[in-house]
């Protein structure tokens, strides 16, 4: 597991705490990690990663 240091506007953590906060998580970590997964997976990487691991 990789640990990074992300630094976020204030205004913008605002609007996350506000309206994700309890829904994709409620552990900052949490939060933000649930935010990256879906971003990729609504991006398609996540569907290309398992269809490449299962021709491998």
């Amino acid at each position: 597991m990789k640990r990074i240091t992300v630094n976020i506007p204030d205004e913008l953590w605002e609007i996350i705490e506000k309206n994700l906060k309890g829904k994709l998580g409620n552990r900052d970590g949490e939060i933000i990690k649930n935010i990256v997964i879906a971003w990729l997976s609504e991006k398609g990487y996540l569907k290309a990663q398992a269809q490449e691991e299962k021709k491998g």
